[in-house]
C-alpha cells in the first residue's frame, strides 16, 4: 500500500484530536478559531472532510452517535499519534506565507498615509488581544502555544512599527 500523503490540515486535525480528545468536526472548528486560527488559515470545510480521509488511513477512528443528529466523533489512533510525532520532530525550512490586503494595496499604489492609521489601530487591537492571552499563562503545561503566542506578539509589534514609519 502506498504511504498516505498528509497535508498541514491533516496534522491540524491530528494535533487537535491529540490535545482535546474525541471531537466532532464542529468542535475542531471551534478549537481552530480559539488557537491556531490566529496564525494558520484553513477552510472550515476541510475540518469535515479531512477526518474521514484520515480514518481511511487508520490515523483516526470514527464513532457515530446513535440518536439525534448522529454526529461523527473522531479519535486519534496510535498510528495517528506516530505520524504526528514524526511530523513534529522533523525540522522545516518552509517560511510563512503572508496574505495581507493592506500590503497588496500598498504594492499597487495605495497611499501609505491613508492605510497606516487603520493598520496601526488594527494591529494594536490584535496586540492587546495577544497580551491579554499571555497574561493568563499559568507557566505550566505545554509551552508550544505560548511560544507561538510570543511570535504573534513580536509580529504585531513589528507591524505597528512598520505602519508608524509609513504614516509619519
Amino acid at each position: 500500500m502506498q504511504e498516505p500523503r498528509l497535508s498541514p490540515v491533516s496534522y491540524v486535525v491530528l494535533g487537535l484530536l491529540e490535545w482535546f480528545g474525541t471531537s466532532t468536526p464542529y468542535e475542531l472548528k471551534g478549537f481552530v478559531k480559539e488557537s491556531i486560527g490566529n496564525f494558520w488559515t484553513l477552510q472550515h470545510a476541510q475540518l469535515y472532510t479531512e477526518p474521514e480521509r484520515l480514518e481511511s488511513f487508520g490515523y483516526v477512528t470514527e464513532d457515530r452517535e446513535d440518536g439525534g443528529r448522529r454526529r461523527k466523533r473522531y479519535t486519534i489512533t496510535d498510528e495517528g499519534r506516530a505520524a504526528l510525532h514524526e511530523w513534529r520532530e522533523t525540522p522545516t525550512a518552509v517560511l510563512s506565507e503572508l496574505r495581507d490586503q493592506a500590503l497588496l494595496k500598498l504594492f499597487f499604489g495605495a497611499d501609505p498615509a491613508t492605510l497606516a492609521p487603520v493598520q496601526i489601530e488594527a494591529h494594536r487591537r490584535k496586540l492587546a488581544e495577544y497580551e491579554q492571552l499571555r497574561s493568563r499563562d499559568p507557566g505550566d503545561g505545554p509551552r508550544g502555544p505560548w511560544l507561538a503566542l510570543e511570535a504573534g506578539i513580536g509580529g504585531e509589534r513589528r507591524w505597528i512599527d512598520f505602519w508608524e514609519r509609513l504614516g509619519s
